[in-house]
């Protein structure tokens, strides 16, 4: 099979297109900045994964707000018009999202079946999910991996985390109730295969084992042998974040079940051997 990667230049699509070529398949990367050039190289892919998408992790100013929209709903809408223009089209798109389309809530369980929240970050996912599904109307098989937080050695959540935590100044954020829907980039990278080779409609790419943040604080404090004393205040993330705190200060419990249901096996289950794995 042949793969096209758009935005496949990132912490995912690098993992996700090493693990391609080692199994065989031909991999090449393709920017959406230019929704009409993408379109014209991806005519001749037998699978194409949209990874694309400005970051998240960063204050929500309304600039900031309007280049996630664009980038997840306006971009992929533009480029599937485009490719509908094409004679020959793909057999498979493969959609990023995440677990954002569940909003957000430190009392409630979501799994694939559960209905979207309404904040900003669900809303862009239900645009972006919306937009994914007009690959089907061109007659593709359509999967989209919803993720939670990924962690690896070179990117990711963790990667932003180990400094301080190294520094012996890392500790829980705001209260520490909120889940951590964690996983590992080994079985999210394995989604995405999965997705790739037979998952139609959403899966998500969550540990099935989610960890409030002060559990997280406290492993990930006795990998490193460094103390997690230290709490980052509600005050000051809303400072630095703006409205973009609330994905820290409240998270989701998410459940893959779905994914399961697929046949997926996780590697990395729990956190202890994921961080054990990492560090």
């Amino acid at each position: 099979m042949n793969v096209l990667l758009l935005g496949g230049s990132g912490f995912i699509g690098k993992h996700l297109a090493a693990a391609l070529q080692a199994r065989g398949d031909e991999v090449a990367t393709a920017s959406l900045r230019d929704p009409k050039a993408a379109a014209a190289i991806a005519a001749a892919f037998d699978a194409i994964v949209n990874l694309a998408g400005e970051p998240v992790a960063q204050r929500w100013s309304a600039v900031a707000k309007q280049r996630i929209k664009a980038s997840r709903v306006e971009l992929p809408r533009r480029f599937l018009e485009a490719l509908a223009q094409r004679e020959r089209r793909s057999r498979t798109y493969v959609s990023a999202s995440a677990i954002g389309y569940y909003g957000s809530s430190e009392g409630e369980t979501f799994v694939e079946e559960s209905p979207p929240g309404d904040d900003f970050l669900a809303r862009v996912c239900i645009g972006s999910e919306r937009e994914a599904g007009r690959a089907a109307a061109l007659g593709m098989r359509v999967a989209v991996v919803r993720t939670g937080i990924a962690l690896g050695k070179d990117g990711g959540a963790l990667a932003k985390m180990l400094p301080p935590f190294r520094a012996g100044v890392g500790g829980r954020v705001g209260t520490g109730r909120q889940w951590f829907s964690w996983i590992h980039i080994c079985d999210l990278i394995g989604i995405y295969l999965m997705a790739l080779d037979r998952v139609e409609g959403p899966v998500n790419a969550t540990s099935p084992n989610p960890v409030t943040n002060a559990v997280l604080t406290e492993k990930l404090g006795a990998v490193l042998r460094r103390p997690t004393l230290l709490s980052v205040p509600t005050l000051a993330l809303r400072a630095m974040l703006g409205e973009g705190a609330d994905m820290l200060l409240t998270g989701q419990r998410v459940l893959p079940r779905r994914t399961q249901e697929f046949g997926y096996q996780f590697a990395f289950p729990g956190l202890n051997a994921a961080l054990a794995n990492l560090l």
